[in-house]
């Protein structure tokens, strides 16, 4: 990435990429480490690969349609990824599915941020991925957005095209029902 490519925002690049598509490997290369980890985390390291490569086609082909009120192009990469994600949905489950009953996360990464660090610190690791495995992929997406990539909850609307009052009603019913799991889990 070029200085001058390093100080535009996510906008202006690609109001240029438009006349240079040249420009639109700037995204690439601020956001696609972030998107493949957290994709990984989802769906492990292969199918991330995939993902990823994707999710930067799908946001090239339709840079003509991005907002450009909006200077950081992050969520709506997230967006298009989640997309993705979703098709792939019967795989994750089964990744998370796995780790409850084994214990073992099959993916060279950690299975998730440092609070599912610390979960697992306590021995509660399978537990939490049971309780993951148990929620709604819509649940489940916007738990991961804000728990996974910090992601505000203005960002994960957008990222997902749904009202802000949706992301709170989701990750309160996300958080519940995990809490609910985990304290099965400890009786």
């Amino acid at each position: 990435m070029t200085v001058e490519t390093a100080e535009l925002d996510d906008a202006e690049l690609i109001r240029r990429s438009a006349d240079d598509p040249g420009q639109f490997a700037g995204l690439f290369d601020r956001y696609a480490r972030q998107i493949h980890l957290y994709v990984a985390r989802r769906l492990g390291t292969q199918a991330a690969d995939d993902i990823v490569a994707e999710t930067f086609l799908v946001a090239f082909r339709r840079r003509h349609t991005y907002d450009h009120e909006f200077p950081l192009a992050r969520p709506w990469l997230y967006g298009i990824a989640g997309t993705l994600v979703a098709r792939h949905k019967r795989q994750e489950e089964r990744l998370l599915r796995a780790l409850s009953r084994t214990g073992v996360d099959p993916l060279p990464e950690p299975m998730a941020d440092t609070v599912v660090r610390r979960v697992t610190a306590s021995g509660r690791g399978r537990e939490l991925a049971g309780a993951l495995a148990a929620l709604s992929l819509r649940d489940r997406e916007v738990l991961l957005l804000v728990a996974w990539e910090d992601l505000s909850y203005e960002e994960v609307a957008r990222a997902l095209n749904i009202p802000l009052g949706t992301v709170r009603s989701r990750l309160h019913r996300a958080r519940k029902k995990a809490r609910a799991v985990l304290e099965l889990e400890e009786e």
